[in-house]
């Protein structure tokens, strides 16, 4: 079963998110260097970026695009191309296939049968 990774929060002003969410809630800022994208610690994580309570989730700020124009929710999966090729024969739609995140992984979006827009979060396998 795949589960929920993150949350991602698009903004016209990243810096002013960025700020209000800290001043708001407390939660720690980790820009990803090259992206305009900033991770959010909403949790304490291991090393590994990993909760001790799997319920819980971190989340992150990243610039309003035309796909990304409301909040996503982002579904940790182990394989991409089967899973998008399951959410199209399933009536959803891709909106942006496969694409490389940094060294840690590939990230896509779709927009499901009822019109919301979904990430998808593969890691990358370790060499």
């Amino acid at each position: 079963m795949d589960k929920v990774e993150h949350f991602e929060i698009p903004a016209d002003d990243t810096r002013r998110a960025e700020e209000f969410y800290k001043s708001v809630f407390g939660w720690e800022q980790n820009p990803i260097p090259g992206v305009e994208y900033t991770r959010l610690l909403t949790i304490r994580v291991d090393e590994k970026a990993v909760s001790q309570r799997p319920f819980e989730v971190n989340g992150a700020i990243l610039k309003r695009s035309k796909i990304v124009t409301e909040p996503v929710v982002t579904i940790s999966v182990a394989d991409m191309e089967d899973t998008l090729k399951r959410i199209e024969k399933a009536g959803g739609k891709v909106l942006v296939d496969k694409t490389e995140f940094g060294k840690r992984g590939y990230t896509a979006y779709f927009r499901d049968t009822e019109g919301n827009v979904m990430g998808l979060w593969q890691l990358r396998a370790s060499s």
